[in-house]
């Protein structure tokens, strides 16, 4: 007979009133509940108290429990309800400054012969952190983290749901942070600082070997994150008053059935989702706002089962986890069939044009959310089959725990960075010539979000006597003979190029461009996979673009019209960065311009065709 069989039925028979079986029940609750009330408690006299008062009260009422396998969760919340009574007391009150006095010499004792797990100083601050905690956040972290009770479990203890345990729990974690940064613990040390507790809290040396706290132990899955966020003061909105929950069915940009998939090469294609069968969640964060820069974090796996595939595209890099092992790219994620994605912030016009250009093209139903710091969460075959896509506003998403990596310390990390990925930015040229005009420039490129806050893009053009300048902050065009130049909008004269800052993959940047201005295109995969071609139609002048996919930048635009080929642009980007001249040098500010003009989108480009820019 198992463990947990007899324990069962030892239970039902001291239930009935088997003494016997009573006082062995009694002596099995006694050694965990000590544990677990000293944790809580971190007084030796304490806890002799609160375990005994707990065990006659498990003697009273035992005959009541009418689930004997739901016996531990019941006990724990007798002993929790004992201790909230305590420190309810006018003697407690009282008695504070001397149980004080007496806790150092306690934990002292406690601690015998672990010093060599932790310094005393380490101790003591994690200690003093936990006991200012509230006996409700201690129970749940302690339920969780050293007993391994379920969030179900958790919750008959605390007599609550298990949403409401979750977000109890998530709060009792952020609680005991706050308290450990006050005392110089890094946001990342609340797991280590949890071992050193359990630790030094077991009963025996023994014990206290056997202690670990995993990531996944901590975690409360990204609903209850959320509901926690909008319930706080670092919430801007909550869901309901910002009035962002929206109508319609959702299908993540990235969930592509088996069998659309196209002819997929090998080693270059970046598939998602590919089963339909799949649960997907997507988070997408604007730090801007819509329209501007996008970060990804997104989770794939079987229904039912542990998350199979995560894709993280931060504020730094691109992470690719699979079968314990994490890919570091160059590259964003890109549909392996190479359809193009859709954003719950698109502009309607937009998405309808795609669905022209590229039948069935999967579009997320639109969330009306503005403003910087937008979080919006698609989700699909969870608990309820497929959830509507919704939006809230928190600046700080990149610093929360549901958008962190969070890979198990197994894993093996394979890195294919080049060195100019792992730099984070670089310089780039452009050569070649358009209709009979020479065109040479330069220009900086960031890959990333935070690489682009130091290191923003520009553009400097030469098209025989032109001169185009975009800083991203402004644009111009200048002739030799003309003052002062013509104004526009910045980054003007990025759009048809790649911008991979902007947290997209070129091939989707450049054909999301094309969609925007009303431009019909087609993709196609080139021999070999690394590259594909995007042939964009302009009524009269057709832009082919090579794009190298797993470096993921432009590497040529050949421009085409009914006569054949009138040019082409070569793209190339600098590895090494060293010993660069003033070739590079960040283009100055004119002192005069003309008032800014409108936007031409990637019409610039035909313009540059055709002479007329």
């Amino acid at each position: 007979m198992d463990q947990q069989r007899y324990r069962v039925e030892l239970i039902e028979r001291a239930r009935r009133g088997d003494k016997a079986s009573l006082d062995e029940l009694a002596t099995l609750a006694r050694e965990r509940l000590r544990t677990y009330v000293y944790r809580m408690t971190q007084e030796d006299s304490l806890t002799q108290d609160i375990v005994q008062e707990t065990l006659f009260e498990m003697c009273k009422a035992l005959g009541k429990l009418k689930n004997t396998e739901r016996f531990w969760p019941w006990l724990h919340g007798i002993a929790t309800n004992k201790l909230k009574r305590f420190y309810r007391t006018e003697r407690t009150q009282r008695n504070l400054a001397a149980a004080s006095a007496k806790r150092k010499g306690e934990m002292a004792d406690r601690v015998d012969g672990l010093e060599n797990l932790v310094s005393e100083e380490l101790k003591g601050i994690v200690s003093a952190a936990m006991k200012k905690l509230r006996v409700r956040h201690k129970a749940v972290l302690v339920m969780r983290c050293y007993d391994g009770m379920t969030h179900s479990e958790i919750a008959e203890s605390l007599g609550c749901s298990e949403f409401s345990t979750r977000m109890l729990f998530l709060r009792a974690k952020r609680a005991l942070q706050r308290e450990l940064s006050r005392n110089g613990f890094a946001k990342g040390s609340l797991l280590t600082a949890l071992v050193v507790f359990g630790k030094m809290t077991a009963p025996s040396k023994a014990a206290a070997a056997q202690v670990s706290v995993t990531t996944a132990a901590t975690k409360v899955g990204l609903l209850t994150e959320v509901a926690v966020l909008a319930t706080t003061k670092t919430a801007i909105v909550s869901l309901t008053a910002a009035g962002v929950l929206t109508a319609g069915t959702i299908v993540a940009p990235a969930m592509l059935p088996k069998e659309n998939v196209g002819p997929l090469m090998t080693n270059a294609a970046v598939s998602f989702g590919l089963n339909s069968d799949a649960t997907e969640q997507h988070l997408y964060f604007y730090p801007e706002g819509p329209n501007r820069p996008v970060m990804l974090r997104a989770k794939s796996g079987a229904v039912g089962g542990e998350s199979a595939r995560e894709i993280l595209q931060d504020g730094s890099a691109n992470y690719d986890y699979h079968d314990n092992t994490l890919e570091i790219n160059n590259h964003r994620m890109w549909a392996a069939d190479l359809s193009v994605p859709t954003l719950a912030t698109d502009d309607p016009a937009m998405t309808d044009f795609l669905k022209e250009v590229v039948p069935g093209t999967r579009v997320v139903e639109r969330v009306n959310a503005k403003g910087k710091g937008l979080l919006v969460v698609a989700s699909r075959n969870e608990a309820e089959d497929s959830r509507r896509p919704w939006a809230i506003r928190h600046y700080n998403v990149l610093g929360e725990d549901y958008f962190l990596s969070d890979w198990p310390t197994t894993t093996d990390v394979v890195d294919n960075r080049d060195a100019m990925h792992k730099r984070g930015w670089t310089y780039f040229r452009i050569r070649g010539q358009v209709n009979g005009r020479k065109v040479f420039g330069s220009g900086r490129i960031p890959f990333f979000y935070l690489a682009g806050k130091e290191h923003s893009p520009w553009l400097k053009l030469q098209v025989g006597s032109s001169t185009i300048v975009d800083t991203y902050s402004q644009a111009y065009v200048s002739q030799a003979q003309a003052d002062p130049p013509g104004a526009y909008r910045g980054g003007s004269f990025f759009e048809g190029l790649g911008r991979p800052w902007m947290g997209l993959h070129t091939i989707d940047t450049v054909r999301r461009d094309a969609a925007a201005q009303g431009v019909w295109f087609k993709t196609e995969y080139l021999p070999g996979g690394q590259f594909a071609q995007v042939e964009l139609d302009c009524e009269g002048v057709k832009l082919v673009y090579k794009i190298d996919l797993k470096t993921d930048v432009i590497d040529e635009i050949t421009f085409l019209t009914d006569q054949g080929e009138i040019g082409n642009l070569k793209f190339s980007y600098l590895q090494s960065i060293e010993g660069v001249g003033r070739e590079f040098a960040r283009p100055a500010k004119p002192e005069k311009r003309t008032a800014t003009r409108s936007n031409p989108g990637l019409m610039w480009l035909v313009q540059l065709a055709e002479s007329s820019i």
